[in-house]
């Protein structure tokens, strides 16, 4: 076991004690003390089922919203695909030809056949 004299010149042991001074000092008591514990705890009750509630109508509003957001990207990316798809395969004419050194690529697939 630790040295009382060592152990009342630490500070941490020191706040250590008045903290548990204070700690005495402030429990409830009679019947003031016991009704405001009460309401306390009746306090932290209520916000913790006001908190429960508000969490559980997010999250319905959330999955209620789910379908709606899944057809709007769906939407979104069928746009983007028929732009992408358009982008790929518009008119050969359109596009500028090529500077001297500079190669074309065609997108598709091709098939080479043997010369006879």
């Amino acid at each position: 076991m630790p040295h009382p004299n060592r152990d009342s010149r630490n500070a941490a042991w020191q706040a250590a004690h008045q903290w548990r001074a204070r700690a005495a000092n402030t429990q409830p008591t009679g019947l003031f003390g016991a009704l405001k514990l009460m309401l306390v705890w009746l306090a932290f009750g209520a916000l913790m089922i006001v908190g429960v509630v508000f969490g559980l109508i997010f999250l319905l509003v959330g999955w209620a919203m789910m379908p709606f957001m899944r057809h709007k990207m769906k939407k979104r990316m069928e746009q983007m695909r028929a732009d992408r798809a358009q982008d790929i395969g518009g008119n050969v004419h359109e596009h500028a030809s090529p500077a001297k050194g500079e190669h074309v690529t065609l997108e598709g697939s091709f098939e080479v056949k043997n010369e006879r």
